[in-house]
């Protein structure tokens, strides 16, 4: 199991595919937040997207290697609005 201090905030987010998710800006408890700056476009835009610790499959030389391909793990994403954070 990963721990929550072995991810490393700028640290990459990738799915089990390679393909890019998002850029860490923090773990919150058991979820990765991620940064605003790489959170989607149009109405996800502004907006921190949030993973769950329970997709991260490891940690390997800072990249963060989800258990999902990109494209599911972003259906599992959960979004805080921008004037909440």
């Amino acid at each position: 199991m990963v721990r929550a201090q072995d991810i490393k905030e700028h640290a990459e987010v990738i799915g089990a595919d390679g393909v890019h998710v998002g850029t860490v800006d923090r773990v919150e408890g058991d979820r990765i937040k991620l940064t605003r700056d790489d959170s989607g476009e149009g109405g996800h835009a502004g907006h921190h997207h949030y993973i769950s610790m329970g997709l991260v499959a490891g940690v390997e030389d800072g990249t963060v290697r989800l258990s999902a391909d990109a494209d599911v793990a972003i259906t599992f994403e959960e979004e805080k609005d921008g004037g909440a954070a």
